[in-house]
């Protein structure tokens, strides 16, 4: 069946800022652990070089398996589209239907679950660099949510450090990136108009940085040395849960119990805002879909169970009318409905159930106030100790170009943070 990508309207879900700059569309409900990534383990925000594989994996928990299918669309720095027909920066043709499909196997949770791999048959190759997005459509051509991801060059290298921020006022509580561009072989003609660059923390598109102009050059090196203009608050590390073990409690999750679902109720949670910094690994609000006890002849994406996960938040500040939310790349660093943790006055804490499929998950609280603006560091506090990672993308286009390319990457954790 043939049918149009219908991006510009709005009743499709997908919203546009100035400049016609896209959202990406939240998925429904009954969409379920989406899984975007490139050559990651986590699933994360995929970064690729020309030619590397793209993954999309999602389960649909109506079980009925319904048709969905694919669109591409390359986009400019701002995320308007680009000029360039479909043509030129594919190789093959979307608007295709996802044909790899399996249903739920030995789960209370009726669910099919979807991958989609590009290069595949129909879609060859991305043939250009910049910034991508996928929107996946049921069989009546609605909207059922989108996904961004960038294709990159390496022509010139970025070198990336993260210092302490240098007012004293932020010393404690964010760390500032700074960076340089070098092109050789690549002449950048009027860079402070030409080159625009995007700096990520923890592959968050919704938190990064975009003005940034470079301060001087020497030679064939652009130099941005930044302090609050690059700057993010440091946040703290990632709470997390694990349950790979559908029917053993652990140091996250204090009772299970056996419903029609496995509900795992989670340790009641404080405020971290005002206690010293504490080091403990995480991934960066990242997950896996992983199991206990599934050998290797089996296959955990369809034989992972859902699980309904409680959490509990006690938290005595006065939030007004402001709310807390759970929030991590679980649902694409989304705030919606599922994400609300309600007050309860029978135990004077904020809570949440939500449904998660076996895995590991990291997730923090965040205060949102009502005009969307996230405060990921009241609940949680930021320390300018905390494990982050920073990646640095790097867009070009040169005269009588009609498209912005991405001709560098660079990336840095503050495991390394200094204060020269």
């Amino acid at each position: 069946m043939l049918r149009k990508a219908l991006l510009f309207f709005g009743f499709l879900g997908i919203t546009f800022q100035m400049a016609a700059q896209i959202i990406e569309k939240i998925e429904p409900e009954y969409i379920r652990t989406i899984q975007f990534k490139g050559n990651s383990q986590f699933s994360q925000l995929p970064i690729l070089r020309l030619g590397e594989t793209l993954q999309l994996s999602f389960d649909d928990i109506q079980g009925t398996e319904e048709d969905y299918y694919y669109v591409i669309t390359h986009h400019d720095f701002d995320w308007s589209e680009s000029d360039l027909s479909k043509g030129e920066y594919m190789d093959g043709f979307d608007d295709m239907r996802i044909e790899t499909y399996e249903n739920s196997l030995n789960s209370l949770q009726l669910y099919s679950h979807y991958t989609l791999r590009i290069p595949n048959r129909e879609t060859r190759r991305l043939k250009k660099t910049g910034n991508y997005l996928l929107s996946i459509y049921d069989y009546d051509g609605a909207l059922v949510f989108t996904r961004k991801f960038m294709i990159m060059e390496q022509s010139a290298s970025v070198g990336v450090e993260v210092k302490r921020s240098r007012d004293i006022a932020f010393i404690d509580t964010k760390q500032s990136v700074q960076f340089s561009i070098n092109s050789p072989s690549d002449l950048l003609i009027n860079p402070k108009q030409n080159v625009k660059v995007m700096v990520l923390q923890n592959s968050n598109l919704k938190t990064a940085i975009t003005d940034l102009k470079p301060q001087y050059t020497i030679g064939s090196e652009l130099i941005y040395r930044y302090d609050q203009e690059s700057a993010f608050w440091a946040g703290n590390e990632f709470l997390n849960f694990d349950s790979k073990e559908v029917r053993g409690a652990n140091n996250t999750i204090r009772r299970i119990e056996l419903n029609d679902l496995f509900d795992h109720y989670l340790y009641t949670r404080l405020s971290r805002a005002d206690v010293p910094y504490t080091y403990f690994p995480d991934i960066n609000g990242n997950f896996v879909v992983r199991t206990f006890g599934i050998d290797s002849n089996r296959n955990q994406d369809i034989e992972a169970e859902y699980i309904r996960m409680h959490f509990n938040l006690q938290y005595y500040e006065d939030i007004k009318d402001k709310e807390i939310h759970l929030y991590g790349n679980f649902n694409n660093w989304a705030i919606d409905e599922s994400t609300f943790m309600k007050y309860n006055p029978a135990t004077d804490s904020y809570q949440n159930t939500r449904l998660f499929k076996q895995g590991f998950y990291n997730y923090r609280f965040v205060l949102v106030d009502r005009d969307g603006s996230i405060d990921e560091g009241a609940i949680g506090g930021n320390f300018w100790q905390t494990e982050n990672e920073y990646s640095v993308l790097v867009y070009y286009r040169g005269p009588g170009e009609r498209f912005d390319r991405i001709i560098g990457f660079g990336r840095a954790s503050s495991v390394n943070i200094n204060n020269n």
